[in-house]
């Protein structure tokens, strides 16, 4: 008989090529995309995609906006 093995993924985020942690499982993605505005400010108007299950993770990216000023 075989047995299912059951394991949670943690969450990872991924921005400008620099792998961030979960911070805090409780807290959604648009609250995590408010606590790293202040070390990342590009991040606030980023979009993200995802989750994308990378077989130890979930990861969520973050993507800058890109458009023009004026």
């Amino acid at each position: 008989m075989a047995t299912l093995k059951v394991e949670a993924l943690v969450r990872e985020f991924q921005y400008n090529g620099i792998r961030i942690p979960d911070p805090s499982p409780e807290l959604s993605v648009d609250q995590i995309r408010d606590l790293l505005t202040p070390q990342f400010p590009e991040i606030a108007t980023a979009s993200v995609s995802g989750p994308e299950a990378t077989g130890t993770a979930l990861r969520y990216t973050f993507s800058r906006a890109i458009g023009t000023k004026g």
